[in-house]
């Protein structure tokens, strides 16, 4: 599952990040590491942008960056 199929609410703990370069250098900055528990607070009407707590901090991700992020959910 990835990070733009989770509902408001919903988390789970990062296992892949399927960016590459400055994007990929830019969600480590962030972050965003392969380990860490992911919570999705919010998502605009539209479905774009994504708003995440990630290590005690809030982020807002575009949809296409989260798709990139997969998850593995709690059942």
């Amino acid at each position: 599952m990835n990070l733009a199929m989770l509902k408001p609410g919903q988390s789970g703990r990062i296992s892949h990040i399927g960016a590459l370069g400055p994007l990929k250098r830019r969600l480590m900055d962030m972050g965003v590491l392969v380990g860490e528990e992911v919570k999705v607070e919010k998502v605009a009407p539209l479905g774009d942008p994504i708003e995440i707590t990630v290590k005690s901090y809030n982020l807002s991700l575009r949809k296409r960056e989260a798709e990139g992020i997969l998850l593995e959910v709690p059942k």
